[in-house]
């Protein structure tokens, strides 16, 4: 005999099958519609938003001369699960909207010079929560000033590290999204040019960093995630070398903007940023408090914005 539960039960499970199979349908009919983009335009990386090994295979496929380049959340074993991709770049393990996904990509693309200011590249994303993918993006990055706020083509390259810049770029996403204990963070990381910056700055309070060893204070440390969110809530800045040593916290940045210069309604923390990207070759990477809005400063100038998700993860 069927029960009410059992029926209900087999047409709950009757109807996740259809949606799998949707969903399955869609993103082939996505990734294909991707490839055959990337290789009619000769982009130089199909940026690939995805954990699923499944995306990944069909792109490796259908792609001719494009270089595919797999954003991921997940932990760093997959580049032994997917030996075959050549370029592999790790997100934030929190919510983001489409247009997240896709700029920290192509920022990390850029610092990690996989692509310059001047290529063109397919990004193909969705959002994982609906467990299918839903946008393809062309972006000529020299002409691209909705994403990449300034208008001048600003070279990554050789700045930071790049696993360095791509570390302090997913902790100050998560900590916007997240927060300290739930509550809004809003601080500045400096990255390279470090004794510049130090010059062009002064201590607001002691140095937590001051006399622990090298290997202690690395910004890429895991076992220090949680360090580095606490000392967030000191006023000032991180001051960060190339290679990721964390040289000083609590920092007031003294070269400073005019405020005219930048967008209104930005405040302190943001004129900093930009004046001291604009008198020093180091990149800064603002958190608003307000809002969680990430900004990314170079040459004085905002080069990017990331939003925070409106919606939970």
């Amino acid at each position: 005999m069927f029960s009410a539960d059992r029926i209900s039960g087999v047409a709950r499970s009757e109807g996740s099958s259809a949606v799998g199979e949707r969903s399955q349908s869609l993103n082939q009919i996505m990734l294909q519609t991707a490839c055959a983009v990337a290789n009619a335009v000769k982009a130089q990386a199909l940026f690939l938003c995805s954990d699923s090994p499944e995306h990944v295979g069909i792109v490796e496929r259908l792609l001719d001369k494009t270089e595919l380049v797999v954003v991921t959340r997940r932990s760093d074993d997959v580049a032994e699960e997917w030996p075959q991709v050549k370029t592999l770049l790790y997100a934030p393990k929190i919510n983001l909207t489409r247009m997240g996904r896709i700029k920290i990509a192509v920022l990390m693309g850029l610092s990690a010079g996989i692509v310059s200011p001047k290529d063109r590249i397919v990004c193909v994303t969705g959002l994982p929560r609906l467990h299918h993918l839903d946008t393809i993006l062309v972006l000529d990055l020299s002409k691209e000033f909705e994403l990449l706020t300034t208008k001048a083509g600003v070279d990554m390259t050789g700045l930071v590290r790049p696993e360095v810049f791509e570390g302090v770029l997913n902790l100050a996403v998560e900590l916007a999204n997240l927060g300290r204990e739930g509550k809004p963070v809003g601080t500045i990381f400096t990255l390279g040019d470090h004794e510049k910056v130090l010059q062009l700055s002064r201590q607001l309070v002691i140095n937590p960093f001051r006399g622990y060893p090298e290997e202690e204070r690395n910004i890429l440390d895991p076992n220090l995630r949680e360090t580095f969110r606490e000392f967030a809530a000191i006023d000032g800045a991180f001051v960060i070398r190339d290679d990721g040593v964390v040289m000083a916290a609590g920092r007031h940045l003294n070269a400073a903007l005019e405020e005219g210069e930048l967008p209104r309604g930005l405040g302190s923390r943001h004129v900093a940023a930009a004046g001291i990207t604009a008198v020093t070759e180091a990149v800064a990477i603002v958190i608003s408090e307000s809002n969680g809005t990430v900004r990314i400063f170079k040459n004085g100038s905002i080069f990017m914005e990331i939003e925070k998700a409106p919606y939970p993860g």
